[in-house]
């Protein structure tokens, strides 16, 4: 019978063996997480980035208003008698009654992709909602502006009206058609899992008229035996371990996980590597043999799905987020500009080298962004990877140097990475890509760290307002700045940029973390 050995009895170099071979498993497993050729192929076709149909309709909307309200201006300061001094009264109630129309339009369910994309059979309901919008307008004009027109003036204004809107929406329906063709307005979707489910779902999904959804591949884990490398005619790219690159490198919006809600622990698995990505994760519920209340699902056409993480700040949010950030950011540069114009001249001044210090981080989605700030090393000391991180009394730095990083003046520049739309004014801030706590990684020390790539990286943060600014020196400190970022993500909304935006200024006056 085989005894226990001590520890001091080990042998050296079977332990030398044991630690090559984990080395060993681990290399492979990063190779395998790494994109195969013909899945990165795949993605690279799919590189330019889609129109979001949710965009292109309220686009559509304001188009159709502003055109609505030009013809109404037009032909009424044509037909109309009044004097030019009640302008500005009849030109607010035919905004009214425009705004009224498209009301009408979107209650008859005219904004909807399948609508615009089949305008002959909607134009007896776009008729119906011009000619009651119509009518309503010319009432308010009658009633309240005491204003008349004569019958011939009116027929005309109503037939062109009508006549824009049909040919309108037939140049629109052969624009969509041609957009859905060539990719530009489409939802790119990866089905999880592969076999009999995903053949099913796949072929659901094509039947569902006016889809939107496009299938870009495959992905799964199991062999061919299990799961074919060819699933109802679209290829498996790869495994679960590839899926988080190729859907970076492809824009993908949607990943549609095609196993059995019974199939709990791998789902858990499954979402543990795929919530970092800034997609819609949705569980195909069509083989599902549970009913639960229709609120519970979401649906791709008729196919019901689970909806498991949404993507943040999307579609309208994501432009008025956009506007805040240009908005505040010309103030900020107008307030600014000679503060900034200061430091320039003090860095030049004092030490040899560029004024700006230009450095690769994070940005969304994990693409790899250059930062700008004003110089506070000197050059030769500079560290462009931030494996150091900057300490107290760090020699590195310069002494307009240790100023600016004190009162955060050396971040100022990207303001201008603001406007290039690379940064938003708030978010979670971008970190160098070769960061670290100590000898590991952020990403060693939080599983959970890339979740924070999912909405752009920001000029200040939540975090930042909560005390975490500066040297992360610790494990706790980037789980607990990793923790804020993605509490700032789960509760966004521009008045809680406001309050962050608002607040910077205030928690700056501490500077007991910033070396």
């Amino acid at each position: 019978m085989n005894q226990l050995r001590k520890p001091d009895e080990f042998d050296v170099d079977d332990l030398r063996r044991k630690v090559s071979e984990v080395r060993e498993r681990e290399q492979q497993a990063d190779a395998a997480s790494e994109l195969n050729p013909f899945a990165r192929q795949i993605a690279e076709q799919f590189r330019a980035i889609s129109r979001s149909p949710t965009i292109l309709i309220g686009q559509f909307r304001v188009f159709e208003f502003g055109c609505l309200l030009i013809i109404s201006l037009v032909m009424e300061t044509l037909i109309s008698g009044e004097a030019p001094g009640d302008f500005l009264s009849r030109l607010a109630l035919l905004a009214t009654g425009t705004a009224l129309i498209v009301l009408l339009l979107q209650l008859v369910d005219t904004y909807q992709i399948p609508s615009l994309r089949a305008a002959r059979r909607t134009a007896k309901r776009v008729l119906t909602a011009w000619t009651i919008g119509f009518v309503l307008t010319v009432a308010s004009l009658y009633l309240l502006a005491a204003t008349s027109y004569p019958p011939v003036g009116l027929a005309i204004w109503f037939l062109i009206g009508a006549g824009f809107l049909f040919a309108e929406r037939q140049l629109t329906a052969l624009a969509i058609r041609h957009w859905a063709r060539n990719g530009v307005m489409e939802r790119r979707a990866v089905i999880v899992g592969g076999g009999e489910p995903a053949k099913y779902l796949v072929r659901q999904l094509e039947q569902q008229p006016d889809n939107d959804i496009r299938i870009c591949g495959i992905f799964d884990d199991r062999g061919s035996d299990r799961s074919p490398t060819v699933v109802a005619g679209y290829p498996k790219l790869g495994t679960f371990a590839e899926l988080v690159e190729f859907s970076r490198l492809a824009r993908i919006d949607m990943l549609i996980i095609a196993l059995p809600a019974s199939a709990e622990q791998r789902i858990l698995q499954l979402l543990r590597k795929l919530w970092v990505l800034p997609v819609d994760i949705r569980l195909a519920a069509h083989t599902n043999q549970l009913r639960f209340r229709p609120r519970s699902y979401s649906h791709v056409g008729e196919v019901p799905m689970f909806d498991i993480f949404d993507k943040p700040i999307r579609d309208w949010d994501s432009v008025a987020k956009r506007i805040f950030d240009i908005a505040f950011t010309l103030i900020a540069l107008v307030l600014l500009w000679p503060i900034m114009l200061a430091a320039a001249i003090a860095v030049k001044a004092t030490s040899k080298g560029p004024i700006l210090f230009r450095q690769k981080r994070h940005g969304f989605n994990n693409e790899v962004i250059e930062v700008l700030k004003f110089r506070s090393m000197f050059t030769h000391m500079s560290d462009q990877t931030a494996v150091k991180a900057v300490t107290k009394g760090d020699p590195r730095v310069t002494s307009v140097g240790r100023f600016l990083r004190k009162s955060s003046i050396d971040e100022l520049p990207q303001l201008f990475n603001v406007l290039r739309g690379q940064l938003s004014l708030v978010g979670p801030r971008p970190h160098a890509i070769s960061a670290q706590t100590g000898t590991r990684k952020y990403v060693d020390v939080v599983e959970s760290y890339f979740a924070r790539h999912r909405v752009k990286p920001g000029v200040t943060g939540w975090a930042q307002i909560n005390g975490l600014r500066g040297e992360l020196d610790s494990d706790d400190k980037i789980r607990a700045r990793t923790a804020y970022d993605l509490d700032y993500i789960e509760n966004w909304s521009l008045l809680f940029d406001l309050k962050i935006l608002f607040l910077t200024p205030i928690r700056l006056l501490n500077t007991d973390n910033a070396y």
